[in-house]
C-alpha cells in the first residue's frame, strides 16, 4: 500500500527533522535519511543564480550519502572538530510548506518550504539568524516517508560564522 504524501505528513517529517537537530537527537535525524541520501546547500554564482552540479561546481555543503552524513555527525559528538566546539545552540522555525510534486504510484514527492533557524554561538557570544527554503525529494521506505535528498537554498549574504548540518 502506497502512502499518501499530504501536506500534513510532509509537515510532519519536516518538523520532526527540525526538532532533532534541535534537540541534537541525530541518530533520529540520521534514520530520516536514506542511505544514499544527499544534502547539498549550493553557493552563489552571482546575485540572482545559485549553482545547480556540487560534482563540478562550488558548494557551501556537499554530502553524498547517509555515511557522510554520519561521519560529520560523529565529528559533531567527538568534540574533535573545531568547528563544532563547543556546539551552537540552534532552533528550527519551518512554513509555507508545499507538496510541490507527489508521484503516489511511485513513492515518491517534492516538498517545498521556507526556514529560518536561529542559532547562537557560544565562541563568539553573537547570535544569528539564517533564513532560505528548503527542498526535499522524499520516497516511500519501509513505510515511511524518508528523505532522499535535501537541499537548502540559503538566501543570507552574509555567513558570520560556521554553518553545518545541524544549523540549516
Amino acid at each position: 500500500m502506497s502512502l499518501s504524501l499530504t501536506r500534513a505528513a510532509a509537515e510532519d517529517l519536516l518538523y520532526r527533522e527540525a526538532l532533532y537537530l534541535d534537540t541534537r537527537r541525530w541518530d533520529e535525524w540520521l534514520a530520516l535519511y536514506l542511505p544514499d541520501a544527499t544534502f547539498h546547500v549550493p553557493a552563489w554564482r552571482d546575485e540572482t543564480s545559485q549553482t545547480q552540479d556540487p560534482e563540478t561546481e562550488l558548494s557551501l555543503v556537499w554530502y553524498k550519502g547517509r555515511a557522510n552524513l554520519e561521519d560529520r555527525v560523529w565529528r559533531a559528538r567527538s568534540g574533535l572538530s573545531l568547528a563544532s566546539n563547543p556546539l551552537p545552540r540552534v532552533v528550527h522555525l519551518i512554513a509555507n510548506v508545499v507538496v510541490e510534486d507527489a508521484q503516489v504510484e511511485a513513492g515518491t514527492g517534492v516538498v517545498g518550504s521556507a526556514f529560518t533557524v536561529h542559532l547562537h554561538d557560544p565562541r563568539a557570544e553573537r547570535t544569528h539568524a539564517f533564513f532560505g527554503r528548503y527542498r526535499h525529494v522524499l520516497v516511500e521506505h519501509d513505510g515511511a516517508w524518508r528523505i532522499a535528498a535535501k537541499t537548502v537554498h540559503l538566501l543570507n549574504d552574509v555567513i558570520p560564522t560556521v554553518i553545518d548540518f545541524h544549523s540549516l
